[in-house]
């Protein structure tokens, strides 16, 4: 792949030779608010079906009368298949046609998503997820490549910022919508919203998105893409089942082996293939690719982390029901989807660097606010100001982070740029999950022993598992059944604290390698980096 020779563009409907009128075939103002709605409806399909099932863990459990890891697996399995073929499946859309590439994956979704909410056993329940995440990885990079291919370089920041605030606070909204469902009528109409917006996007998709593919004088880098599918699979397999079977398992010590040589042998096949590559890891020497990438990477585990932390603070020590422990997160939510939407114009002004840098201060910030105001006697008080801190302080780091991928990559690349930017959250979620989730219950068994005196042995030793254990073992603490409870909430705090000082650590290293090795300081239209040329528009089908 060659970053300086001009893409060859898909050939003209019309027939080659024809001639065109000006702006004939690119989008007009109308057209590009409708793609742009079409695209997003598709992105929430996918990004609810990510957290969506989380909410109703018991409920799977005693519907096909499964282990608590059979059910992580329920979950996990999804998670898996769309981080592991986001590349090749991105890739393909660049070869073979966004638009159909977007349609197949719409179509194979809401088919897997209606099975899944038929199922009638484990087997057909974890096909179907599996085939959810086939479909999904059809359609995440799809949806950004059809942005970076269609909208002019004047308004391709906006669209970009209003992508990266339905992805980020996409998560959310669909988890509250899933609780209310799952409350209020039963946990198989978690998968009619997902449906709903397939059937929705197909439309919209069918009417008014452009189809665009890039031809290639290379042949389809088949080892890479299955060695970067093995890596994903790997890696990500060790850091979800890391904490439930233990770091040093068997499995666990397997999928690391696995991943990282895989890993070891996708960057050196690709180095070798230079422009023929699927990914070519030169361009990470640029630094707005890797400074995007490692930005998000840092900020979506902060943000995965900050989920673990609290809705067990909300429900365990707070006692709120699922419903409203989602909700309580909405502020942040909104707050993350309007400083999205902002974060261009900003960019704009005072440049990506400058942009990505005050993000992430304002992140850690909100994060040492909960740290140091945190109290089981403050409640959500304590917590909402580091919580709508953190909301404006992503939104501002993530959408130019997510513009300086896509700008790094050339348009013939467009679907891959998008599959790394998607795979970079993925990998940010499952780490933040799993280091900040180990952080806070080791800082809660840590504070939880000093505070156990008088306690009989048994609720005792429950108590050590953590906070919801302690909570269902306090009825048989007898008399010490309220001092159970008070320390078990208390401990939770601390661990808290834990986890919070040391994302603050985190973002307080990002912040510096930000301001060092971040996207060059240039200010004017965003989205189009100063040394590249602009692609043609897209055509229309």
């Amino acid at each position: 792949m060659s970053t300086n020779q001009a893409p060859e563009a898909s050939p003209d409907p019309s027939g080659p030779g024809t001639p065109k009128a000006p702006g004939e075939g690119v989008p007009d103002a109308r057209q590009r608010r409708t793609i742009l709605i079409a695209v997003c409806v598709a992105l929430m399909a996918v990004i609810a079906s990510v957290s969506g099932l989380n909410v109703a863990q018991p409920d799977l459990a005693v519907a096909f009368d499964a282990s608590q890891s059979t059910v992580l697996w329920i979950i996990n399995i999804y998670t898996l298949s769309l981080a592991a073929l986001l590349l090749p499946l991105g890739a393909t859309g660049d070869r073979f046609g966004r638009k159909p590439m977007l349609l197949t994956g719409l179509t194979v979704f809401g088919v897997a998503s209606a099975v899944a909410g038929l199922a009638q056993s484990t087997e057909v329940m974890l096909a179907a997820r599996l085939l959810s995440g086939v479909g999904a990885a059809m359609i995440m990079p799809i949806t950004l490549a059809v942005i970076t291919s269609t909208f002019p370089k004047e308004e391709r920041g906006r669209a970009i910022g209003v992508w990266t605030g339905v992805a980020g606070g996409g998560g959310i909204l669909g988890m509250f919508l899933s609780a209310a469902l799952v409350d209020a009528v039963s946990w198989r109409w978690l998968f009619v919203l997902p449906i709903a917006l397939v059937v929705v996007a197909l439309a919209m998709t069918l009417r008014s998105v452009p189809n665009s593919r890039e031809r290639s004088g290379h042949a389809f880098d088949t080892v890479g893409a299955l060695t970067s599918a093995v890596a994903v699979v790997g890696l990500i397999f060790v850091l979800q089942e890391g904490p439930e079977r233990g770091w040093t398992a068997p499995a666990t010590l397997t999928g690391l082996v696995v991943g990282a040589v895989a890993a070891i042998g996708f960057v050196t096949w690709e180095l070798r293939r230079r422009d023929a590559a699927l990914l070519d890891v030169r361009l990470f020497r640029e630094r707005g690719l890797a400074g995007g990438s490692i930005t998000l990477l840092v900020v979506f585990g902060v943000q995965a982390g900050i989920f673990v932390v609290l809705f067990p603070f909300f429900q365990a020590v707070l006692g709120w029901s699922g419903l409203l422990s989602t909700l309580a997160l909405m502020p942040m939510a909104v707050m993350m989807m309007m400083a999205s939407g902002l974060a261009p114009l900003l960019a704009a002004r005072v440049g990506a660097r400058a942009t990505m840098a005050t993000g992430i201060l304002l992140a850690g910030a909100g994060l040492a606010l909960m740290a140091a105001v945190v109290s089981v006697e403050g409640g959500y008080p304590s917590v909402l100001p580091g919580m709508l801190a953190m909301g404006v302080g992503m939104g501002l780091s993530m959408t130019p982070s997510t513009e300086a991928i896509t700008s790094a990559l050339p348009r013939e690349r467009q679907g891959v740029a998008s599959a790394l930017n998607d795979v970079t959250r993925e990998f940010g979620t499952a780490l933040g999950v799993a280091l900040l989730g180990a952080l806070l219950s080791a800082g809660y068994r840590g504070a939880i022993g000093s505070r156990l005196a008088g306690v009989p042995e048994g609720p005792a030793d429950t108590a050590r598992e953590g906070v919801a254990n302690a909570l269902d073992a306090a009825p048989l603490a007898g008399a010490h059944g309220e001092a159970l409870v008070r320390a078990a909430r208390e401990s939770f705090v601390d661990g808290w604290q834990n986890a919070m000082w040391a994302g603050v650590a985190v973002m307080a290293v990002l912040f510096v390698h930000v301001l060092a090795q971040g996207p060059r300081q240039t200010t004017g239209a965003p989205g189009v980096p100063a040394n590249r040329p602009e692609p043609a528009e897209a055509t229309a089908p």
